[in-house]
């Protein structure tokens, strides 16, 4: 039997001529005539199968307290074993409590008869009734509110007295031994009554009066220090608590600390934006008057569990919106400038990683496809751990102008070498402000997020394409962590993906074949010192040259093969050849074969 009906067919068990109106069970209370009152048609059940509630009993005329089905039937002496929910291997929380024999008791009494008119009237411009009041044992001592902190054995050993009005004049009165956060539970007897259940946990005894008020069950603590310092233990048999506090951000970092500790039951309450700070349950209470009721269940249907995930909403919202960048053209501009290589893999997206035999021009040719991007405005971030800053702006000049090397360093230019150095200083200054080159060593995931974010911000771009050269040259603490080092910073890159939009060219290290050489046929393995390149690469590319690296031949002559050995989406194969620029520090793209 499903447990709505159970818990349904448990109550209608034990309420005789009950009957089922509007997702309530009304019907005459079993518990009134032990106390004298009239229980006639006093006793209802709330049944709503979607709310937080569902199960919750209370007695119009407040006989005994509310609570779910497990407190109905030990106040009705039923075996618990035949109510909805009971787990007869759970352990009830035991806590080793030396009770004192002297308490407050006959004082609290004194105190609830010395109410004046004058307060009465305060609480009930906040719909708070008499019988509340009453219920919860709140007097006056003549100067202070009292509020009295009745302890699981159901004796009061301590107090809370609190002037009316300012709450911030307050002190403790009572046995000192209870005056500590431990004990600071205001009405803590409703814990048990809601087992399996909801339950309201406040800051301030006021905003627990008003909800009280509306029939809800509820404990208050007396101000946030008390809160983040409760032990999670005490709510482990909730299933579901809302946490209240006034508006304020440090009532906001409280409720974090300690929803982080008790995880997905808490469901905290959110405050409107424009509302005063410290603004309260209670000051709404007066404001809203007879809307308070359907104010406070707004609240509750529009809080959500302190989660790690998003909602399914804003998971939602972000796939789309993903999707719809994806179809734009900042999206779509990102690409090498080698035609080829793009197809191959639908532009520069993921990790796209490129290994390659020592001297294949590998940083060249990260150079080239990252300062190409650069130049259509795409912000670059270059972690270069191979060539030095000057190196790659040297290169990058020589490309751009082409002039070689040697004739840019030594200035003897004709006038047409002349005009092409200074269209090309221009646009390598252009360039720069969407290219960044780091040579820290000290780099961390952290700092790495810290400069995407920066250059995000700078060029005001939704996307960043990070270069980093090489793989096996990332900072890590010692030699003999290398292997380790790398599948971290792999498991960091997936993170940075994911999570800031950012495409990743990597370059990583070869193994030698059998024959020691690096012209074996090309294959995830290859790849050097780590296993998991296999697992966060999209793209997994080898270039390999196509000339003898022993033979003595002219810079033109060489002619690099790129293949793609592994994709997420895409066809493995022969991606193109890339025969040098020289002296010109670059590559020209051909078709395979041509």
């Amino acid at each position: 039997m499903e447990f709505s009906e159970a818990t349904l067919q448990l109550y209608q068990q034990h309420l005789p001529g009950s009957r089922l109106v509007n997702n309530q069970l009304r019907g005459d209370c079993p518990f009134c005539k032990e106390k004298g009152f009239d229980g006639t048609d006093k006793f209802l059940v709330y049944l709503n199968k979607d709310g937080f509630f569902f199960g919750y009993f209370c007695c119009l005329n407040h006989c005994v307290p509310g609570g779910f089905p497990l407190w109905f039937a030990r106040l009705s002496g039923i075996d618990p074993s035949h109510i909805p929910g009971f787990d007869p291997d759970r352990e009830i929380l035991l806590k080793n409590v030396d009770y004192p024999a002297k308490n407050l008791n006959h004082e609290i009494t004194v105190h609830t008869a010395s109410m004046t008119e004058s307060l009465q009237a305060r609480f009930q411009d906040a719909g708070v009734r008499n019988d509340v009041l009453l219920d919860l044992g709140i007097g006056f001592n003549g100067r202070y509110l009292v509020y009295p902190y009745f302890q699981d054995d159901g004796n009061c050993y301590a107090a809370h007295c609190v002037f009316p009005d300012r709450v911030e004049d307050s002190f403790w009165h009572g046995n000192e031994d209870f005056f500590t956060e431990q004990h600071r539970i205001f009405n803590v007897q409703d814990i048990a009554r809601c087992e399996n259940g909801a339950l309201f946990l406040c800051v301030g005894e006021e905003s627990l009066l008003v909800l009280k008020n509306l029939g809800y069950p509820a404990v208050a603590v007396p101000d946030l220090a008390t809160l983040e310092s409760l032990d999670p233990v005490r709510f482990a048999f909730i299933k579901t608590l809302f946490l209240v506090t006034s508006n304020s951000q440090e009532a906001d970092v409280s409720m974090r600390v300690l929803a982080s500790r008790m995880g997905y039951k808490v469901r905290p309450f959110r405050w409107p934006a424009g509302l005063a700070r410290e603004y309260s349950l209670w000051q709404m209470a007066k404001e809203k008057g007879d809307g308070f009721r359907a104010a406070v269940s707004t609240m509750i249907s529009t809080s959500r569990a302190f989660s790690p995930f998003a909602t399914p909403r804003r998971e939602y919202e972000s796939f789309r919106e993903q999707l719809t960048m994806e179809g734009g053209r900042d999206y779509s501009a990102l690409r090498s400038g080698f035609p080829l290589l793009d197809e191959a893999l639908g532009g520069i997206h993921g990790i796209n990683i490129i290994g390659g035999a020592p001297k294949t021009g590998k940083s060249t040719f990260l150079i080239q496809a990252a300062t190409e991007m650069a130049l259509r405005k795409i912000p670059v971030l270059y972690y270069d751990f191979e060539n030095g800053r000057q190196k790659i702006y040297q290169r990058s000049l020589c490309r751009l102008s082409r002039i070689a090397a040697e004739k840019i360093r030594s200035q003897n230019l004709t006038a047409d070498e002349k005009k092409r150095f200074d269209l090309a200083t221009q646009k390598m200054q252009k360039m720069l402000q969407f290219f960044r080159v780091i040579n820290d060593r000290q780099v961390n995931p952290e700092i790495m997020r810290r400069h995407i974010d920066f250059i995000r911000h700078e060029t005001n771009s939704p996307y960043t394409v990070v270069v980093i050269d090489s793989l096996h040259k990332l900072p890590f603490k010692d030699f003999s962590e290398r292997r380790t080092g790398i599948d971290a910073w792999l498991r960091q890159m997936e993170s940075i993906r994911d999570e800031l939009r950012v495409s990743f060219l990597v370059v990583s290290e070869l193994s030698r074949g059998d024959g020691r050489s690096y012209q074996e046929t090309p294959h995830l393995g290859v790849f050097k010192g780590s296993g998991d390149i296999e697992y966060s690469a999209d793209n997994a590319m080898v270039l390999y040259p196509d000339w003898d690296q022993m033979e003595t031949m002219s810079g033109e002559n060489r002619k690099n093969r790129l293949w793609l050995v592994a994709s997420r989406e895409h066809s493995p194969g022969h991606v193109a050849d890339y025969i040098v620029d020289y002296p010109y520090w670059g590559f020209t793209e051909h078709s395979p074969g041509a």
